[in-house]
């Protein structure tokens, strides 16, 4: 049971339609928050993907948020509010709301319409930005409270 795409013209890789199909599968509730994700070898052998290409897909879905990791343990289904959107912060790619029956009109808070990509994607632009400025910052912080565990150390050392 391979996910053929419904339209023959979609080109994406094979990791994006099994991360749909999983993706439908937790926002519907057959598998819910908390639950295991089924093991990688039984989601390579349902949708007939390599090793890689099911842990590119379950990637996807951790960079979501809908999944998290434990290593050793596996992939769990994280808690979401079980609406059909995963939380407030969580925007459904255009493709996925396409498919999903949404219109573009329709979008609800947070969900940016196909037409705003432009509008999305420098807003992006900015969030990262901003990260990375506090990034910095936080970096800049650390290494100056290392500095002075540094000099509280030495000031603590008996003298000879």
């Amino acid at each position: 049971m391979s996910p053929a795409p419904e339209n023959k013209q979609d080109r994406r890789p094979p990791y994006q339609h099994a991360a749909d199909e999983l993706r439908r599968d937790i926002l519907q509730g057959r598998i819910k928050p908390g639950e295991q994700m089924p093991a990688i070898r039984e989601l390579q052998e349902r949708f007939g993907v390599a090793n890689m290409t099911m842990r590119s897909a379950l990637n996807v879905l951790r960079e979501e948020g809908l999944i998290y990791t434990i290593h050793g343990r596996g992939s769990f289904v994280a808690d979401h509010d079980g609406g059909g959107e995963f939380s407030a912060n969580y925007t459904a790619p255009a493709w996925y709301l396409s498919k999903s029956g949404q219109k573009s009109g329709q979008a609800g808070p947070g969900e940016g319409r196909p037409d705003d990509a432009e509008a999305a994607g420098a807003n992006l632009a900015e969030i990262l930005t901003s990260l990375r400025d506090e990034i910095r910052a936080l970096s800049a912080d650390h290494q100056e409270l290392r500095r002075e565990v540094e000099q509280l150390k030495a000031a603590q050392q008996p003298k000879p």
